[in-house]
């Protein structure tokens, strides 16, 4: 499902609950409900070797090097358990390319161009999905972004924040993976065709113990580099 744009929410104050009320209401999950499948390749990159629900999750490297393909492909099994996701603000990667990293098109949305109001559109799409993954336009300002933690952790949902330097994003996130580097495997001696991309990428956030780690990965192939580099990443 693509959107062009999204409608920013009312600016005015939701009402309340009363305390009592909203405790009665507030529904009751399991340890197992709040945590969303992530692909066996990308699970060791987690605590919980999942991607928890009301957590944001950072994404950082070049253009091109990866971290799109890598942010998305956080969305995969989740998205193939029957979970709703969407991205925002990056540039359509084609079809074919989301769907080999085993999202599911019929659950899935995308707003590549939120007309500046990237911020808005995530907090939109927070509020009725699964997972969310979203480029900021550039340097991420510390309010929108402190929104966009709280309004996932609000509505049960998981946040996973695109940006090239960890620096552009002003909040700590609970788990930060920085692609380092990247190499394509497949082409030969001036033949073959790209199958897989090796990256080395490192783990750190608030939920990680102890000093940041370096993991070596494969990161699918399903997008081409162009469509990594265009798309942020």
């Amino acid at each position: 499902m693509f959107v062009k744009s999204v409608e920013a929410p009312p600016r005015g104050p939701r009402p309340q609950l009363p305390p009592e009320l909203a405790a009665r209401v507030r529904p009751v999950a399991s340890a197992a409900s709040r945590l969303l499948p992530l692909p066996p390749e990308l699970a060791s990159l987690f605590p919980d070797r999942a991607l928890r629900r009301g957590s944001a999750t950072v994404v950082s490297g070049l253009r091109g090097g990866g971290v799109t393909t890598l942010a998305l492909s956080l969305l995969g099994a989740a998205s193939g358990a029957g979970h709703w996701s969407a991205a925002v603000g990056i540039a359509d990667p084609g079809v074919v390319s989301i769907a080999e990293l085993g999202i599911d098109l019929r659950r899935f949305a995308m707003v590549p161009c939120p007309r500046g109001e990237w911020a808005e559109a995530a907090a939109v799409l927070l509020d009725g999905l699964d997972a969310v993954v979203v480029r900021p336009f550039g340097r991420a300002a510390l309010t929108p972004a402190r929104h966009l933690v709280t309004r996932a952790r609000d509505r049960n949902a998981a946040l996973v924040v695109v940006v090239d330097h960890q620096r552009h994003w002003p909040e700590v996130p609970d788990v930060a993976l920085q692609v380092l580097s990247s190499t394509w495997e497949g082409i030969g001696c001036g033949h073959g065709y790209l199958c897989e991309r090796r990256a080395e990428v490192e783990v750190a956030g608030r939920r990680h113990r102890g000093a940041p780690e370096r993991h070596r990965l494969c990161i699918p192939a399903a997008m081409t580099p162009s469509a990594d580099r265009d798309g942020g990443g």
